[in-house]
Formats: C-alpha cells, structure tokens, sequence
C-alpha cells in the first residue's frame, strides 16, 4: 500500500524513520508510535490524493503543522499517515483595505506578521510557539493577546477545508458578520483535524496600537497576584496582555535568560490605546489598582526593546523552566474557569503541587482565566503527575471551567468530555461520523 502512496506523489513521500518519529511526538510525550509515512502536501490536490488513498485503504490521515501541540493531536494511536502542511505556506492574497489577508495552512504566525509589517497591521493571537496558522485553527489556540482581540474563533473569517471524501467547502464570509446558514466555519475551529482539512485561512487583521504601555508587578501571594489580575479585568481598562508566572518560573527566567526579576508571583500587563493621554491616565489607574492589591514591585518597560525583552522572558518560560530539569519528563496541562473562580483555581493547583510533592511551575492568562501547568517528572513520579493533572481538572470543573482553555482535548483529556459536555457528547460523535464515516481523519482525538 505505501509504495502504490510512493509512486503517486513522488518525493513528497517519505518513510524514512527520522521524519516518522518527529511527527509521532508531541511536547508532552503523550504515548503514541510513529506514523508509517510522512506525506508533505503541496497543494490541494495532494491532500485530495491522500484522502481518496487513504479511504481505500482504511488508514488514518493525521494533519500536521509545526507539532507544538500538547494534548497527543499529532501521536498516533495506530497505523497513520502524517500530512505535513508546512510547504503550503503562503500569502495568497493581502488586502489591508478590508483589514483581512488569505493564507495557507502552514504558515506560521510569526511568518505572518513579518510580511504584514510594511502595512501597519498585525495578527493578533499569540500562543507563545511559533504555531502554524491551519494548526492554530484546528486547535482554537489562544495565547497572550485573547482577553483583547480573541482567539481564533474570533479572527477566523472564512475557511477552506477538504473532507475526508475529497470534497472542498468554503465555509464563511470575508465579513464581520453574518446571519446566513449554520455556521460549519466555527465547527472545524478547534476539532484537531477530526473533521476535514484545513487547506486556506481569511483572518481578520488588527491595526498596531499606537500607545502601548506594558509593566511588570510582583506580589507576595498568588492569591494577591490573582486578585490584582481580576481588578484589573473588572476596571474597563484596555488591556491586551494580563499574564501570570509564578516563582519557580520566574527563577527559571532568571536563570536560562539573565535576567534579575523578583522572584515572586508576578504579573506582566499591557495596554493599547489610542493616545498618549489615555494611556497615561489609564496606567495610573492600573498602578493604583495593583498597589491597593499588595503589589511589591512595579517595573515598566521604558522603550520598545525593553518591552520585547519582558515579552521574550513570558514566551521562553516554559523552556526556561524545562532547562531546569534536564532528562526529565514534563506532563503540561491547562484549564480555564470563570474569572471569579481564578483565585481558588490557582491556589488549589499551587496547594496540590505542594501535597503530591511535584516540581512544577503555573503560568497563563489569567486575564481570561485560563492558565497551564508544567510539572517535571522522573519516571517515578509520572503516575503521580497524571493525578495531579486529573485533580486539577476535575476541580476546574466543579468551578463550572473547562477542561481545556487552549490546548484542546486530543488524547489526553477525552476522559472528562462526558463529565464536561453531558448528552452533548453523543451529538458531536455524531457530527463525526457524518463528516467521516470511515474514520480516517485523526481517529481516537478529541471525542
């Protein structure tokens, strides 16, 4: 079967066994094998091949973007073909005029903004790795920017996607709204490749703001820093970045980047506005705000440079933090609740973390009241990790969250989608099999 696979697309095949085992990973070492092959389509028609393939042959079809995906999406869990979509990687069409720009799924968001800054305007979701685009979408990643601009759902227009029959939809408009038909855009945002294929993205741009003002504020607690974070959301201020690192992380930044922040519960936070005065009167505002919080330290970022600098340290924190156990294994998590559940959410991880005697580091949005866990693990303890992760999960639930804030279910947290979802479940098994029927399209995630 995969030399038949072979003769049809050529080079864009391969079974060598160093690109089978960098697509059967993921950052989580979330348990899987290999896929048999690895197909790196270049245009529609290769992934219509693929398909048309694949349905003969029973075999499952995994999509596959930059792999820094957490949950297990791109592990297989039998024999699969890996679809690699990084050579579809282009701009295809830019019009700043509609603040919207077409894209191939590959391309990946820092690509993205390279070429958009010549025009003033910028895409804003920002999950920390340098995800591809058709990835993103296919998880509804969210990321720093969020509790301003959205995630995904928000700034994805219109789709294009192959189904796991071949055919091609055009799902969605290149407008701001739309009361036409069922919405199938948002269906295919956020099911981890279960559904179709992801083949082109229209995005919604964003102008770069004119004022940013961006600060740094140390706290005693969690509990204050949390605190602080909710005041901040409750006061109408424009935030675009509200993020929390906890000790340990902000000694892992000290440590792997040079840098001599206090090494207590932190927030880092931005605002956009429009004029000098607004942002002026609003950081004073905030100042305010996080004082009568219990704020310890205040640092602001003075330039742009220093405000990429503070924005580096946020984005390198989890490698920052994994430099610090080397030759461990990391068991990553996140959840969200609402925003007046953080501060018992946080507590209880960082209390939890304590009693199960675990190494790990909290970190997130907290602006949106999602935030992750990183715990280092040696083989002892992986059992232990695991309980820690379905604590945590299972309390973000009694709070009335989610399993997944961002990450997305894939593997590794289908055990709570009944707890979560109830006799939704059902129905989206349903929506399932009615898109695919065979079962090719990245069996054993999500549902």
């Amino acid at each position: 079967m995969l030399d038949e696979l072979r003769v049809r697309l050529g080079e864009k095949f391969t079974d060598d066994l160093y690109a089978r085992e960098a697509h059967g990973r993921d950052e989580n070492a979330t348990p899987g094998q290999p896929p048999l092959a690895v197909v790196y389509a270049e245009t529609v028609a290769d992934i219509e091949m693929l398909l048309a393939w694949a349905n003969e042959t029973h075999t499952a079809v995994i999509a596959f973007g930059a792999g820094t995906s957490f949950e297990g999406h791109i592990v297989p869990q039998g024999p699969a073909i890996s679809l690699d979509l990084s050579r579809m990687n282009r701009v295809e069409r830019l019009a700043p005029e509609d603040f919207l720009v077409d894209v191939q799924p590959g391309i990946t968001r820092v690509a993205l903004n390279e070429t958009l800054r010549p025009t003033g305007l910028f895409f804003p979701v920002d999950p920390g790795a340098d995800a591809s685009l058709g990835g993103m979408a296919s998880t509804n990643a969210s990321g720093t920017m969020t509790v301003r601009y959205g995630g995904m759902r928000a700034n994805v227009v219109a789709l294009e996607v192959v189904l796991a029959n071949g055919e091609v939809l055009s799902l969605g408009r290149p407008v701001h709204k739309t009361s036409s038909g069922y919405d199938l855009k948002d269906l295919f945002i956020g099911s981890a490749g279960t559904l179709g294929i992801i083949t082109r993205l229209t995005l919604r741009l964003h102008p770069v703001p004119d004022q940013i003002h961006t600060l740094r504020i140390a706290f005693s607690t969690v509990r204050d820093a949390a605190q602080a974070a909710y005041q901040i959301m409750a006061s109408a201020l424009p935030v675009a970045r509200l993020e929390f690192l906890d000790a340990l992380g902000i000694h892992a930044i000290n440590q792997n980047l040079g840098r001599a922040y206090l090494e207590q519960p932190t927030l880092f936070v931005e605002f956009h506005s429009s004029t000098a005065e607004a942002i002026g009167a609003e950081a004073a505002l905030a100042e305010e705000i996080v004082h009568e919080a219990g704020a310890q330290k205040i640092e602001r970022a003075q330039s742009a440079d220093e405000r990429q600098m503070l924005w580096e340290a946020r984005h390198k924190a989890y490698w920052a933090f994994v430099n610090q156990y080397p030759g461990q294994r990391y068991l990553i998590t996140d959840t969200a609740v609402p925003l007046s559940a953080l501060v018992e959410l946080l507590e209880f991880a960082q209390s939890q973390l304590e009693e199960m005697h675990l190494s790990g580091s909290l970190l997130g949005h907290v602006g949106d009241g999602n935030f992750h866990t990183t715990v280092a693990t040696s083989p002892d303890q992986i059992a232990r990790a695991q309980e820690y992760s379905e604590r945590l999960v299972a309390h973000a639930l009694t709070l009335g969250g989610t399993a997944s804030g961002e990450h997305g279910i894939g593997v590794v947290k289908r055990k709570f989608l009944e707890a979560e979802h109830g006799a939704a479940l059902s129905w989206m098994r349903k929506v399932k099999y009615l898109f695919d029927p065979n079962n090719i399209l990245n069996p054993g995630k999500e549902l």
